[in-house]
Formats: C-alpha cells, structure tokens, sequence
C-alpha cells in the first residue's frame, strides 16, 4: 500500500484525501455566512433558567461536535463533564457561591464590579441547581501515554477555548440557553465531580431552556471597524 495513506510507523497515522470539503459559489458562501451571524447573534447569556428536562441525547451530540475543534497537535486536551444529578448540582451550586460571596467582598476591585453591574450579577446563582444540566469542561494539562509515562500536551488552553466556542454554537443550534460561568477559583470542581490532578477546571457552562420571565441586558457589541482590521 501507499504509505501516504498508511503511514510508515505507529507516530505516523498515515493522510487520505480530504473527501468531505464542500465548495459553494461566492453568492451561496455568502447567504450562509449571513445565516449564521444572524442566528449566532440571536445568542444571549442568561441567568433566569426553567427547570425543564432536556434529553441527554441532545446533550451528548453538542458535545460530539465540541470534540471536532483543532487542538494542538491533535491532543484534544479537553474533558466534559456533563451533570444532570440534582445532588451534585446543589453541591456545585453552595461551593461556588462560596467562593463568589469571596471574590464580591475581598477579590474584585471597585472597577470590576462596576462593569459587573451593569449585568446584574451577585454572589447568588440559582441557575446551579435549577437548569437542568451543567456542564464542567476541563483542561487536559498533560496526558498519559500507554506506558504509563506523562504526555505534554501542546497549547491546551486554547484548544479547550475553541471547543468550548464549539459546544456554545452547538447548544444555541439545538434550541438551549446557555451560561458561561467561571468562579474563581474552581478547584471545587475536581473533588466534587473526581477529576484527576492533570485536569483544571476551564469553565462551568449552565445549559437549559430560558424561563419565560428571562431578560437580557441591554448591551452594544463593537462594530466591525472597531474589532478587526483588513489589509
């Protein structure tokens, strides 16, 4: 056989021709690109969740698509720990309201919470225990190989950042709300839901179905002049 397609060792997993690109005409590219900017736009962070069950089936698929993000050097450095147990979910909830109550009174400067405020946040999250999954996603700092020996895993925290850009998109195309939150710090999360030593808690995102008495803030987004530059 080819050995481009075989590879000529174990470290080397071999190529094969790229069989699932799809090229569209300029005006197709850019009435898909439109669609998706007006659909993701729609997307909002909220705080106010109703307590409706969302099959975990859909939850598994939203995940399968964070898991096709690139990573560095293929290592895929991520964990996602989906939590739909109330229990744990109440655990999750008094810890990291812990170590809220700590950062609004002792951590966060007078210049952080006024930008804080205007979002309407506090020391109190509800949302924990009521939306109806959380999902911890943890970074992968290093791995183990099949001899036991520690693996480096090359830019881990920026591949974790992308798939968990990954799952957010996915979430909003099935129809769920979701909630990026990150108390600080989320060493919590290893002991409560038994990570190992090699994982650190990335983010806490809420997912669920918005409650009907759910707002927003609102908010501008920067313009397209004032976030990117074309040459």
């Amino acid at each position: 056989m080819d050995k481009t397609m075989t590879g000529n060792g174990p470290d080397e997993p071999g190529f094969r021709p790229w069989a699932e690109y799809r090229e569209y005409p300029p005006t197709e590219m850019l009435r898909r690109a439109v669609a998706l900017r007006e659909d993701l736009q729609r997307r909002r962070s909220i705080r106010m969740f109703d307590d409706r069950p969302v099959p975990r089936e859909i939850v598994e698929e939203c995940i399968r698509t964070a898991a096709s993000a690139p990573s560095g050097a293929h290592m895929q450095p991520w964990k996602f720990v989906a939590v739909a147990e109330p229990a744990t979910r109440r655990r999750i909830r008094v810890a990291a309201e812990e170590e809220e109550r700590h950062f609004y009174e002792h951590r966060a400067s007078p210049e952080w919470l006024r930008a804080l405020a205007r979002l309407g946040t506090d020391a109190d999250k509800p949302f924990l225990e009521i939306a109806p999954w959380l999902i911890a996603i943890f970074e992968e700092r290093w791995g183990t190989a099949p001899g036991g020996e520690r693996m480096k895993h090359y830019y881990p925290t920026e591949s974790v950042g992308i798939a968990t850009g990954f799952l957010i998109a996915a979430l909003h195309n099935a129809g769920l709300a979701t909630l990026t939150h990150t108390p600080s710090p989320m060493k919590f999360l290893n002991e409560i839901l038994g990570r190992p030593r090699n994982e650190r808690p990335f983010l806490l995102l809420v997912v669920g179905y918005p409650s009907a008495a759910a707002t927003v803030p609102v908010l501008e987004r920067k313009t397209l002049d004032e976030i990117s530059v074309f040459l």
